[in-house]
């Protein structure tokens, strides 16, 4: 299990859960719920904000939100 916040550009898993803080249920609310598959498709040039593929929309976030979400990681990328 990973951090949203350290998966790479093209890589993609399942959300499985959050650290506990306040910041989890604004996650849950634009579509980051638990066995949810989110995809990674891009990092800005600095590193912060990542560009995400949830729920069939795209989703911008600071690593400190992204950090705040577990994923199980997909073996088999494409």
């Amino acid at each position: 299990m990973k951090r949203l916040s350290e998966l790479e550009a093209g890589q993609r898993g399942v959300i499985n859960s959050f650290e506990k803080d306040e910041i989890f249920i604004k996650l849950m609310e634009m579509g980051c719920v638990p066995g949810e598959l989110v995809r990674v498709d891009q990092v800005a040039p600095l590193g912060d904000p990542i560009s995400i593929t949830v729920a069939g929309y795209h989703l911008s976030l600071r690593l400190s939100e992204a950090s705040s979400i577990f994923i199980d990681v997909e073996t088999n990328q494409i």
